[in-house]
């Protein structure tokens, strides 16, 4: 007789009915958007996610309809995350720093029937109300008000609508290979593309994402996500603390460093994830309230490249381990992380720091390769750069209503990154495709010189971006934000690049500003530093 084992399908449900089963004591700690703090289990929230499923079919909101949600880290749009998809729809995650036409296409395209929103969105939805063609319902996110029902014809009101479903309500029987969330990439040219993941790819995404080598959550921890529930799944944050139950604090509207510093010391937050422009002002916030940040082990960062001077300054001065991650809205987003391997336990202090520089190695379920412009792999060896490509069980294969494929010929997505990799497989992104400077035909990496100009005392924050130049084509400039209460010198910076880089590499300029252009995820956009500078050479 053969032997054979269960077969469970991999979903979201799987998730919340996990933590709401053996962890439902553990603490879900909300701010909201007026700055109170919210208190709720993982039970309360596994029970209103149920609510909201059988709610949402008393509205009539078909299976499979995307749930749009412009909403902050907070309890309620966790319940919707589990909610939504456990319920056989698709939560559809919406970045409210796009421009409002872009998120007018973004709706639309997704043909979003319901759209969930938090107090300081509600204008969006008076707004745009007219030109979204397929929301039949708009949510506030909260308990009843009058003067918001005042602002939208028909507005419905969360806590009344979990009140019209049942917390015993039977969770539907889901394909593992049903779209459950829809996320759209935030370019800076064309209209955005959306990502849609499946139950399975998500839950694989959850197991292999948290390995020990991976973001290692314990149900022990106290895991603050900062990166926007609203940017690609807050990088799978919300699944992972239901898998393994950890107390989650969602830190609401306010990121600034100060706010940080003291929810971090307010509720003894062990693990945190954002990108490095927030690490940036939580150092700043540090200094300001004089917290040590007594209880943070480690931080996850990506979102582009970290500053070895800020992975050195959190060591050395709070005790925090700032793990180097890399991803895109195309992977889920977990591409890699950067963890040491066995060999390197005998290597020293600075040796083993050289190494987590770099965004790290893939987990188990991608695989990376480096090409040239002919598509032919390149060695693995360290020293030579090409175009990064990545396959696995997390990766897009087509963008959500558009029927050709986003790979390659034999499979492979292609990031739009320049990186290297060595044997062991650690990658380095060395640029974007469209941000590397080209000088005279040879490379240059703005991530390189980025990372020595914000080293620098006087520098907060910088870009390096390429500017036309009538002899070497072009060559670099900085573009530098000085620190609070400095005055660096031009001069000054250009010379902390002396015998770090080769001498035709140093930037040909130094331009400070008051501040960067951020995008909707909080990058920089050089797109918009090159309209403005790109010429800076030229005129000069």
């Amino acid at each position: 007789m053969n032997g054979t084992m269960m077969h469970q399908p991999l979903t979201i449900t799987s998730l919340i009915v996990h933590a709401g089963k053996y962890h439902a004591g553990t603490e879900v700690v909300s701010v909201e958007t007026d700055g109170s703090v919210d208190r709720s289990t993982w039970g309360a929230v596994a029970a209103n996610a149920r609510r909201l499923t059988s709610a949402l079919d008393r509205l009539g909101i078909d299976p499979g309809a995307r749930c749009g949600t412009i909403a902050w880290n907070n309890r309620r749009h966790l319940e919707i995350y589990f909610g939504a998809s456990g319920g056989g729809r698709v939560t559809h995650t919406i970045n409210p720093r796009l421009t409002p036409e872009q998120m007018i296409y973004i709706i639309n395209h997704a043909e979003d029937q319901i759209l969930f929103l938090d107090r300081t969105f509600l204008p969006v939805a008076a707004k745009l109300g007219a030109h979204l063609k397929t929301v039949r319902h708009f949510v506030l996110m909260g308990p009843r008000d009058d003067e918001a029902a005042a602002m939208v014809d028909g507005l419905i009101f969360y806590d009344e609508l979990l009140e019209t479903g049942s917390a015993d309500a039977a969770w539907p029987e889901l394909d593992e290979n049903a779209p459950a969330t829809l996320c759209y990439t935030s370019g800076t040219t064309g209209n955005p593309k959306g990502v849609q993941y499946t139950h399975r790819s998500t839950v694989l995404h959850t197991l292999a994402g948290n390995q020990p080598d991976g973001i290692a959550m314990a149900a022990r921890d106290v895991v603050m996500p900062v990166v926007p529930m609203f940017h690609v799944a807050a990088w799978g944050t919300p699944y992972i603390a239901a898998a393994t139950g950890a107390k989650i604090v969602l830190p609401g509207p306010k990121l600034d460093g100060e706010s940080l510093a003291r929810l971090i010391d307010a509720e003894q937050v062990t693990l945190s994830l954002g990108v490095p422009t927030i690490w940036m002002g939580l150092l700043a916030g540090l200094e300001k309230t004089g917290s040590k940040a007594a209880s943070m082990e480690r931080t996850v960062v990506g979102g582009s490249a970290l500053p070895p001077s800020m992975i050195r300054e959190f060591r050395d001065k709070y005790g925090v381990e700032l793990i180097h991650a890399w991803g895109m809205t195309e992977t889920s987003p977990l591409g890699t992380l950067n963890q040491l391997l066995q060999k390197h336990g005998d290597l020293s202090e600075d040796a083993q720091a050289k190494i987590r520089e770099g965004q790290g190695r893939p987990p188990f379920g991608v695989d990376l390769r480096i090409v040239d412009e002919a598509g032919k792999e390149l060695p693995r060896d360290g020293e030579t750069q090409g175009e990064l490509q990545i396959r696995g069980h997390w990766i897009v294969e087509s963008y959500f209503g558009q029927d050709q494929s986003a790979l390659t010929e034999d499979g492979w997505f292609d990031t739009g990154d320049i990186a290297t990799l060595d044997e062991d497989g650690y990658m380095i992104i060395r640029d974007r495709s469209k941000d590397i400077i080209k000088s005279g035909g040879e490379w240059i990496s703005t991530v390189e010189l980025e990372n020595i100009a914000i080293a620098h005392p006087g520098v907060a924050n910088a870009a390096a971006i390429a500017a036309r130049h009538p002899k070497w084509d072009e060559r670099p400039v900085i573009v530098a934000v000085p620190a609070e209460g400095a005055e660096p010198e031009e001069s000054d910076v250009l010379a902390a690049f002396k015998g770090k880089v080769a001498d035709w590499q140093i930037p040909d300029r130094v331009i400070f500003v008051k501040d960067l252009p951020l995008g909707a995820t909080g990058k920089v956009m050089k797109n918009k530093l090159r309209d403005e500078y790109g010429d800076v050479l030229i005129d000069a």
